[in-house]
């Protein structure tokens, strides 16, 4: 369970919070009118968020890593695409009827 504290008395307090951090394993978390703002967490913790953050990541997330050469795809308007992907409509401009 995390620690909370007033935005207001964090910033007094901020050396004695950092070494609640860092040495006593402690989560801080500051808040304004009541509610959580930030977290003060240890850098190992940090880390540990990051790699979990990773591992989840979905594939919509991820990086393109390659990329389709030219000439290997159709050619777009063709229709060929439509057919591929399951298209039901496509745009045709605002004055298009």
């Amino acid at each position: 369970m995390a620690y909370e504290i007033p935005v207001t008395q964090a910033r007094a307090e901020l050396a004695e919070l950092i070494n609640r951090v860092v040495y006593g394993g402690e989560r801080v978390v500051v808040t304004r009118h009541g509610k959580p703002l930030v977290a003060l967490v240890s850098a190992a913790d940090l880390e540990r968020l990051e790699a979990l953050a990773e591992a989840v990541e979905t594939p919509e997330e991820r990086t393109v890593s390659t990329v389709t050469p030219i000439g290997s795809a159709p050619p777009a308007g063709t229709g060929s695409e439509h057919r591929r992907f399951g298209i039901a409509a496509e745009h045709r401009g605002p004055n298009v009827t």
